[in-house]
């Protein structure tokens, strides 16, 4: 392949990049990363902490064994604190996704870590 080429296009897109963002905002990228991977470690350890203290959900056999009936507390599930941290994880795992993305993105226009 052609490596002129090549040079000429991250040329381009360096002088494209320049222009998009305004130098205020290009001086605030260090500060937006040391919060984005604060919130990101807040986020980690919420998932361990919860993933941890949840309940597992297993149906086949073990509540034969353990003689637990169809009770109101199970088929309410999702209105006790098990269903709410549940909800809480599944939200917090997406914020967490959407935080990593954010962070890649600007780690990828900045180039400094």
């Amino acid at each position: 392949m052609n490596y002129n080429f090549i040079n000429n296009l991250s040329l381009i897109a360096a002088e494209a990049s320049d222009k998009a963002v305004a130098p205020w905002v290009e001086k605030s990228f260090p500060i937006i990363k040391i919060v984005l991977a604060v919130l990101i470690f807040i986020c980690s350890i919420f998932i361990i902490v919860s993933v941890i203290s949840q309940k597992t959900e297993t149906e086949g056999g073990a509540s034969a064994i353990t003689g637990q009936a169809n009770t109101f507390y199970n088929r309410n599930k999702g209105e006790s604190l098990q269903g709410k941290i549940k909800k809480w994880t599944i939200g917090v795992a997406i914020a967490l996704m959407v935080l990593c993305v954010a962070f890649l993105i600007i780690n990828n226009y900045d180039g400094t870590i």
